[in-house]
C-alpha cells in the first residue's frame, strides 16, 4: 500500500492553498519507470526510506531509476518526533541475504550512485555497522564503477562500529544532524547534537571517506541565526555537503509544520555556507538528504581527483 503524502498538485497557483503554500505545490512525474522500479525493488524484497519516510519526492526519483535502500529492516529502535518509520524495541533479525539483493538491484537499475541508509539498531551489539560494511561490499563487488553513499545513524557513540562503516570506504558518508541545538532533544529520540558532530569529525578524520555530509530540515521552530550556526558548526566538523529542506508532517503523531521557509530564505542559508567555504551547498524546499544525490556527487567525486 502507497503510504506516500502526495502535496497538492496546483504549481500556477501562486496564494497559499489548502494546508501548503503555493512553493510546495508541483506537479507529479508520470511515465512507466515509476512502475519498473517500484516492481524492481519488490522483486529483491527491499525496503526504501522513500516509501517508509513518505518521502514528497518519491515519484520523481522513481523516474528516475534512483532510490534510497533502506537496510537492516523497516522498524527503527528509536521513536523520533519527524520520521514515520515504524518503531520497535525488537525488530526483526537482519536478513543475511540483503546485501547482495541490495547489490544486484543496484545493477539492474543501473545505478551510478548509490545511498543506503539505515534504521538505528540499538538492539545489535555493534549497531548494524557490520551489516552496512558487507552491504557496501557487495555493491562493489557486482558494480565495479557505482559509487556509494552511506547514510548511518550514530551507533550511538560507538566509533568502533562507525570504523567498521567507514572501513568499507563509502565515497560520501553521511550522517544528518536533522535540527539545530534547541530542538535537538524534543525531534531526534537518543540522538544528540554534539554526538553527531563527533560522528562527522571522526569520519572526516578518518580520511576514509572522500566526501562526508549531514544535513537539516527546517519549519520545526528554529531561528535563523541558529541556523547559520548549525551550518557553521557542521563546517567546523569537517562536512563538505550540506543538505537543507523543509519539513514535513508525514502523520499526525508527529511533530507539526510550526513555519512553511520561503525559498528565498532556502537561498540565502545557502548562500551563507557558500560564503564559510562548505564545498557544496543543496538548499530547497523539496531538498532531502539524498534526492538527486547522484547528479552532485557525480560532480564533486569526478572534481576531487
Amino acid at each position: 500500500m502507497n503510504k506516500l503524502n502526495v502535496l497538492p498538485q496546483n504549481p500556477e497557483v501562486e496564494e497559499s492553498q489548502g494546508r501548503f503554500p503555493s512553493w510546495l505545490h508541483r506537479k507529479l512525474p508520470l511515465g512507466g519507470q515509476i512502475f519498473k522500479t517500484n516492481t524492481l525493488i519488490d522483486k529483491y524484497k527491499l525496503n526504501t526510506v522513500c516509501e517508509e519516510a513518505k518521502c514528497p519526492n518519491r515519484f520523481e526519483c522513481y523516474t528516475k531509476k534512483t532510490a534510497t535502500f533502506l537496510a537492516l529492516g523497516k522498524e527503527c529502535t528509536r521513536n523520533c518526533g519527524f520520521c514515520d518509520i515504524d518503531f520497535s524495541k525488537t525488530p526483526k533479525a537482519p536478513e543475511a541475504d540483503e546485501p547482495i539483493r541490495i547489490a544486484l538491484s543496484v545493477k539492474e537499475l543501473g545505478l551510478k550512485h548509490a545511498v543506503i541508509t539505515m534504521v538505528a539498531r540499538d538492539d545489535l551489539p555493534d549497531q548494524g555497522a557490520s551489516h552496512i560494511a558487507r552491504i557496501i561490499q557487495a555493491i562493489r563487488q557486482e558494480n565495479k564503477e557505482t559509487t556509494i553513499e552511506a547514510l548511518t545513524s550514530d551507533f550511538s557513540g560507538d566509533f568502533n562500529a562507525l570504523h567498521t562503516v567507514l572501513e568499507a570506504r563509502p565515497e560520501i558518508f553521511n550522517h544528518n544532524i536533522e535540527t539545530v541545538r534547541s530542538l535537538s532533544t524534543r525531534v531526534r529520540h537518543k540522538a544528540e547534537y554534539d554526538r553527531t558532530l563527533s560522528v562527522l569529525h571522526f569520519a572526516k578524520e578518518s580520511k576514509l571517506s572522500i566526501f562526508v555530509k549531514s544535513g537539516i530540515m527546517l519549519g520545526l521552530g528554529e531561528t535563523e541565526e541558529e541556523v547559520k550556526q548549525t551550518i557553521q558548526d557542521l563546517k567546523d566538523a569537517g562536512c563538505d555537503i550540506i543538505t537543507i529542506g523543509q519539513y514535513l508532517q508525514a502523520s499526525r503523531k508527529k511533530l507539526r509544520v510550526k513555519e512553511f521557509i520561503h525559498p528565498d530564505l532556502f537561498k540565502a542559508y545557502e548562500d551563507y555556507g557558500n560564503s564559510l567555504g562548505v564545498k557544496y551547498m543543496y538548499s530547497g524546499p523539496f531538498v532531502r538528504s539524498s534526492y538527486n544525490a547522484n547528479l552532485f556527487a557525480e560532480g564533486l567525486l569526478i572534481n576531487s581527483h
